[in-house]
């Protein structure tokens, strides 16, 4: 069984990207769809557009019942299906096609991170305030948008996403004979209960040892430095919003967490870093809290009884991500600036088409899409959609990551691993964080 525990929903919420910037060097991007003019309109005249996303053939297929909708609904309209295996085979193929002037790009696009950002500041988006009669992004939280923001135009919608989450394994908690969190709890409740919990010595049904906390920095330091600053990780000019104290404060809570005996082994933690959500070890009973996002409820609701809830804080901020899955963009150069809104649309608002897709490109970030989805998702899907829904209802923007904050994952696993190997402290540990990062922000 699981449900979700929504705490501090009414409270505001500073919101981090965890998107990852790159830097693409276009040139020759053409302008198109409107030029600042009167907005264009759909044409009656026969009309072929190119649509491009990344996927396996499930998706193809579920994105082909989709337009096929689309096309009996509008049968001037020829949707020409374009889809590759993984996003850098559709980044390196747009960057070719913009490098060109954009002609042969397709006229809808899935980009991924920053990517919106990237091209629209390039000119290889359209703005979508000049397709606005067709495709209505009024009812999105503003917090959805910012990396499909470039000087306060709008160049992709979100197809859906995740938000990041505790989760708690209570019967863990009542193996353990530990109270089980609720919905008011701080850092210093979390290390209680973990280090309890990991100092009991006890085993799940395979016999392997059960740890307080199964911990891996990334999916959790936006989150807590979130919590202690305006802007969370970066701020709006792309440098870092966060101070050595601040980071040096998370690394005191992993200290005390070893010390404690909440977190395993360092050499564990270690280990754990890039292992898949089904060979974690709160997945397999053998921690009773983790770290992730929301749609990872599906995989750890089988751990056994499992609540989704917002991280702990010791402010009246929950610092909690939201991270969209893609977004659907229009080539600046298409000749129908119009039609190609009308498909976004469709893939996004209509509900036939949302009750298709559900929340496999993440769940919808537009209120009314929302409420389509969430009645069609069962047990862990549906507690995902609704956390989402908790997180949508009280979001305030923060800056993506800017470029350069690639290495963010990287260094924070580095110096984690100092702190806990106890070759530097947490003040030492941070104040190299620091000092990289900015480097690299340069």
């Amino acid at each position: 069984m699981t449900r979700i525990t929504r705490s501090r929903a009414t409270i505001p919420m500073a919101f981090g990207s965890l998107a990852v910037a790159t830097t693409l060097i276009l040139t020759g991007c053409s302008g198109g769809g409107g030029g600042g003019g009167a907005e264009p309109a759909p044409s009656d005249e026969e009309v072929t557009l190119e649509m491009s996303w990344w996927g396996d053939d499930a998706r193809a297929a579920l994105f082909g019942e989709v337009i096929d909708l689309f096309e009996a609904e509008h049968p001037n309209i020829t949707v020409e299906e374009t889809p590759v295996g993984a996003p850098d085979d559709l980044f390196n193929r747009l960057a070719t096609d913009f490098g060109a002037g954009g002609d042969t790009a397709p006229d809808v696009f899935a980009l991924g991170g920053a990517k919106p950002q990237e091209y629209g500041e390039l000119g290889a988006l359209l703005d979508l305030a000049e397709v606005s009669d067709q495709l209505d992004t009024s009812d999105y939280p503003d917090f959805s948008l910012t990396s499909a923001l470039v000087d306060d135009k709008l160049y992709g919608l979100p197809t859906g996403g995740n938000a990041t989450a505790a989760f708690v394994n209570t019967d863990i908690f009542e193996q353990a004979g530990v109270e089980v969190p609720t919905e008011d709890w701080t850092w210093d409740d979390l290390i209680a209960a973990a280090n309890e919990i990991g100092s009991k010595g006890l085993e799940n049904e395979q016999g392997q040892p059960i740890y307080g906390i199964d911990l891996r920095i990334q999916d959790i330091l936006g989150t807590y430095t979130g919590q202690l600053t305006e802007t969370g990780m970066y701020n709006w000019e792309g440098q870092l919003g966060v101070e050595a104290e601040h980071i040096a404060g998370w690394y005191e809570i992993e200290k005390q967490l070893l010390d404690g005996g909440g977190l395993p082994d360092p050499s564990v933690v270690t280990a754990n870093w890039a292992l898949p959500p089904d060979q974690q070890p709160f997945t397999l009973g053998q921690a009773a809290i983790t770290f992730g996002y929301s749609n990872l409820m599906a995989a750890y609701a089988g751990a056994g009884n499992v609540e989704m809830m917002l991280p702990p804080t010791d402010t009246d901020m929950t610092g909690v991500a939201l991270l969209p899955s893609a977004f659907w963009s229009i080539n600046a150069a298409t000749e129908h600036p119009a039609e190609a809104a009308m498909l976004i649309d469709w893939f996004l608002h209509e509900p036939a088409a949302i009750e298709l897709i559900k929340d496999t490109r993440g769940v919808p970030f537009n209120p009314e899409a929302l409420e389509i989805v969430t009645p069609t998702l069962e047990g862990p899907n549906k507690i995902a959609a609704e956390y989402v829904g908790v997180v949508l209802e009280s979001g305030v923007v923060a800056p993506p990551q800017p470029a350069g904050g690639a290495i963010m994952n990287e260094l924070s696993q580095r110096m984690e691993s100092e702190v806990l190997f106890g070759t530097k402290t947490p003040e030492q540990a941070a104040e190299q964080w620091v000092s990289e990062l900015s480097s690299a922000l340069q």
